[in-house]
């Protein structure tokens, strides 16, 4: 039998610290951990795609929830990505973050190969029927095969143990689509978005929380943005939602994936350490002025000091079409890399 508590809250896909030798620094992840706690986050999603699930071992991946589990000591739920190339891996994963006490797993649809919503199908109706902890469908097709709508209504409807998605397309109408779909015979199934920029209309239109990037380096913003939401305290929150998405595209496109939050987290006063996506020396250039720019946005909500050269002056109260020129430059960015 399924858990009876439906999947909710932000939960942080969090950034492995890595040691000077670019191993797993177990001391500052520790730490890590019990910061995101202390501040407010709802539950922990290691193992994903902040995470860089794909840049470690088998064995790695497995060293990351054991010491993420122990840390947490059940203080808040572990949604924990047990993504691997194949099914008969994956399972594995299952059975072993099972047996490590996780609240679910999370698994992306099979990636490199492209496949149908058939083969979709197959391949999570395979996991659903055999999965000994729930699981949440990770449905990202910027980077995977996309799981459509017939297909999550079909493996809801038939499989007890998926119990939730975790949508990062940030598409608000496919969203509604899935919600319509499925919460009619499964209505304790979870929808969880990864799409920061679009959390408060998702929670308003029925999420139940998100898997949001920013939360692990502004938790405190990313909490309370669900808070309001919820409440339906809806001028505080798109005020909010605002700032939180200067934070969100800064640490996502200035720089690749996801190396700007991890040089935000370091603002944080952490040692994310350097991650294992080797870069040019005009990349390292690049990346101390996206820390700059970034320092400055922290700066503006009191996470940290300005950096030495100062910031430039505030931008003052949100002006509608600087944010139509933004939401067009994101889209135009997303297009240009094939993920719009």
């Amino acid at each position: 039998m399924s858990h009876p508590e439906r999947l909710q809250g932000i939960f942080t896909p969090n950034i492995v610290p890595l040691d000077d030798a670019g191993e797993i620094n177990e001391g500052e992840l520790r730490r890590y951990v019990d910061w995101l706690i202390d501040h407010g986050v709802h539950g922990l999603y290691p193992n994903g795609s902040t995470g860089e699930f794909l840049r470690f071992t088998v064995e790695e991946r497995r060293r990351i929830i054991e010491i993420v589990v122990d840390q947490t000591r059940g203080r808040v739920p572990i949604l924990a990505g047990a993504a691997e190339a194949n099914v008969k891996e994956t399972l594995r994963a299952c059975e072993y973050y099972c047996g490590l006490g996780v609240r679910a797993v999370a698994i992306v649809a099979p990636y490199y190969f492209k496949l149908s919503p058939e083969s979709v199908y197959a391949y999570f109706k395979e996991i659903g029927d055999n999965t000994p902890v729930d699981v949440t469908l990770y449905n990202i097709p910027m980077f995977a095969s996309p799981i459509d709508v017939p297909t999550i209504q079909r493996l809801a409807d038939e499989c007890p143990r998926i119990v939730a998605i975790k949508d990062s397309s940030g598409d608000l109408p496919n969203m509604i689509r899935m919600i319509a779909a499925v919460r009619p015979n499964r209505p304790e199934f979870s929808f969880l978005t990864g799409w920061d920029a679009a959390l408060m209309p998702m929670l308003l239109i029925g999420c139940d929380g998100g898997t949001n990037a920013t939360s692990g380096v502004v938790p405190e913003i990313t909490r309370k943005l669900y808070d309001l939401s919820v409440a339906h305290k809806i001028d505080e929150a798109r005020d909010l939602q605002y700032r939180l998405l200067k934070l969100f595209d800064a640490m996502l496109y200035t720089a690749e994936f996801p190396e700007g939050f991890r040089a935000a987290l370091r603002l944080r006063g952490f040692q994310p350490g350097v991650g294992r996506q080797p870069m040019s020396p005009n990349q390292r250039v690049e990346l101390d002025a996206v820390s700059d720019n970034l320092q400055c946005l922290l700066a503006e909500e009191g996470f940290t000091g300005e950096p030495l050269g100062g910031c430039p002056a505030g931008s003052g109260p949100v002006d509608p079409e600087q944010v139509e020129t933004i939401v067009q430059g994101v889209l135009a960015e997303l297009r240009r890399r094939g993920m719009a």
